[in-house]
């Protein structure tokens, strides 16, 4: 994991990668080459995981000189490569996965990238044909942005990078800001909530060609965002899913430092451990990270020590204050390059900060189940939609009930709006009479209206927009609502939100779901290997029969790294609340209209609306506007 930089016309200037030295402590380097169309930079921060000595470090050559890469990333089966490679005759003088990438560049061209099993984000520069190739892996796992100004186009590992360069503005994307503002999402689009700087996005390359004084780049999607379809039974779903995912584990055990993994006590990160133990020959060497509570209900620390009981690791336990999460937010927006959604972003920086007391330098991590799985509860009414359309009633009631014993899902609601439209009129007349009255919503406000956002914001909404921006099928089932999930709109997101806050302690987050056999696997698995009933992720419980300690196996509740934000920002960080929202709307006058957006500030702290993501957002907003400069 590594952070790097690469331009060409712009005046080559070394503060560009000097800015993410957290990304490489253990080297660096920079070098400028001629072109017609200006000099040619590039630029590398070292975070030494594989082959730690100094023929890892980069910009690194092929033997001629012609090739030049920079690489941020792993690429997980580079043994077996390197092994197809000197089959061929190849000479390799390094045991690093940097060189196998490069000469397989130099050997396959662009169709190297379909061989590659891993995370990465690298630039090419062929010093003889004078043009730059730049790849992103399939999911978007390692970041990889694009500003390109009057001197000419830049790619960097973060925004920050570009800050001060020729032609830069320091002004907000407001459509892009307002998808996130209102719906949460950000990282959805090639776009970023920066006027004029975009992203390659997952499954993207470009090839920049300097044609006389000219510049010309050409963006391509070399891996689709598609799924294939596969209707086989559950046994053999489970099987072939523990054998993918014991697979992945494995190759994500590839280190030359010391591992561990985020522990949240949850189904996903709970597997990782049991596997990742399994594959180490017992958990004696193995370090959990965990971030626990007083407050029990987000606390998971019961399942956490079941895992560690049941592994023999070694675990690490962080407790988040309230008093930090302020403290703490200017330096992680900083490094979050954008205003980031929740205060669990917090708790994931607290997690990331002990492993790197423990002297921990690689974590594994449990992110992509849930998209492609369907593991968050928003999934049950699509669920419950396809139940409805083929009049399935039984399962319907079945996916009642269970909902109220496993996650306290009201009834009433459920059964008005999946099953009485299936029932004779009469019969359902009379469950209707008998069910208690609906309890109305707080009346909503039109908080987000101010004279930009009626101007220049999104009037598609974020998720309809992310779907079509990859020609993805409308989200109307579970199965397509995992296409979108896992390629266009949350994964990349919380992708984002892990390699800033791993990268801010110098630690790479790796990540075992996201190995893309597993991922093509799962997501062209029918809708019934994900919910039956109360059930989610229900091919992953299955398979983890016997891995899992049971009390793990058979949760159903759904936290991940939840902070007790309401507790928080009605007790002890309320005024902050307060000054925060009111410090967003001075700076950004143009996004909001202040009296609705105080109204539903405190409908939320006085109790008369449950506190949601929204606050922080809010709140969030005017710390990176002050922390960039940002204007509207």
């Amino acid at each position: 994991m590594c952070g790097l930089f690469g331009s060409i016309g712009f005046e080559p200037d070394r503060s560009s990668i000097d800015r993410i030295g957290h990304r490489g402590p253990d080297g660096t380097g920079w070098q400028v080459f001629d072109s017609a169309g200006g000099p040619v930079a590039l630029g590398h921060r070292r975070l030494a995981i594989i082959d730690i000595s100094d023929a890892g470090l980069q910009p690194m050559p092929d033997a001629s000189g012609r090739f030049q890469l920079v690489f941020n990333g792993e690429i997980y089966n580079y043994l077996e490569l390197r092994e197809e490679m000197r089959a061929r005759g190849e000479v390799f003088v390094s045991d690093s996965d940097s060189e196998v990438l490069l000469r397989a560049y130099m050997v396959w061209g662009k169709e190297c990238l379909s061989r590659l099993r891993g995370m990465f984000a690298f630039l090419i520069w062929d010093d003889r044909e004078k043009t730059l190739f730049a790849a992103r892996d399939r999911y978007g796992i390692k970041p990889l942005y694009v500003f390109e100004g009057p001197a000419g186009i830049a790619f960097a590992s973060e925004i920050k990078q570009f800050l001060g360069m020729s032609g830069w503005t320091g002004r907000m994307n407001v459509a892009r800001v307002h998808d996130f503002l209102g719906a949460g999402i950000s990282d959805h689009t090639e776009e970023t909530m920066f006027d004029g700087v975009r992203q390659l996005r997952g499954g993207e390359c470009a090839e920049v060609a300097i044609a006389g004084r000219s510049i010309r780049t050409r963006i391509e999607r070399w891996y689709p965002a598609t799924a294939g379809s596969l209707d086989i039974g559950e046994e053999e779903a489970a099987e072939r899913f523990r054998e993918l995912f014991d697979e992945s584990v494995r190759l994500h055990l590839r280190s030359d430092v010391q591992i561990g993994s985020c522990l949240s006590g949850g189904l996903d990160s709970s597997a990782i451990v049991c596997v990742m133990a399994r594959e180490l020959g017992g958990g004696a060497g193995l370090n959990t990270v965990s971030a626990c509570y007083p407050n029990k209900e987000v606390d998971e620390k019961p399942f956490m020590e079941a895992v560690v009981r049941a592994t023999g690791a070694r675990p690490h336990y962080v407790f988040p204050r309230a008093d930090d999460v302020f403290a703490r937010a200017v330096d992680i927006t900083w490094h979050q390059d954008e205003p980031f959604g929740s205060s669990s972003i917090f708790a994931q920086w607290c997690v990331f900060e002990e492993a790197k007391r423990a002297g921990v330098k690689v974590m594994l991590d449990g992110q992509g189940a849930d998209e492609q799985l369907a593991g968050y509860h928003g999934s049950f009414p699509y669920y419950m939609a396809g139940l409805r359309k083929d009049r399935l009633r039984r399962q319907i009631v079945r996916t009642i009930l269970e909902r109220k014993r496993y996650h306290g899902t009201p009834i009433a609601p459920l059964i008005r709006e999946y099953l009485l439209p299936l029932l004779p009129t009469e019969m359902a007349g009379r469950i209707a009479a008998r069910l208690p009255g609906t309890v109305p919503a707080p009346a909503a406000r039109d908080w987000l209206s101010g004279p930009a956002i009626r101007e220049s914001g999104n009037p598609k909404g974020a998720f309809p927009l992310a779907t079509e921006r990859l020609d993805l099928p409308p989200v109307e089932d579970l199965r397509s609502l995992c296409l979108t999930l896992t390629y266009a709109s949350n994964l990349q997101m919380l992708l984002h939100w892990e390699d800033r806050n791993s990268m801010a302690h110098s630690i790479e987050a790796r990540v075992p779901f996201l190995d893309h056999p597993l991922v093509e696997f799962t997501l062209a698995l029918g809708n019934s290997h994900k919910i039956v009933g109360g059930d989610t992720k229900r091919v992953l419980r299955r398979a983890m029969r016997g891995v899992l300690p049971h009390r793990v196996r058979e949760r159903r509740d759904k936290l991940g790294f939840a902070t007790p934000e309401q507790a928080w920002f009605r007790g002890p960080l309320k005024g902050l609340v307060h000054d925060g929202v009111e410090a967003s709307l001075r700076r950004f006058p143009e996004l909001f209209d202040a009296n609705e957006t105080r109204g539903l500030v405190g409908d939320m702290l006085e109790g008369r609306r449950p506190v949601d993501f929204t606050l922080w957002r809010i709140v969030n907003m005017s710390i990176w506007g002050e922390r960039f400069g940002i204007a509207a």
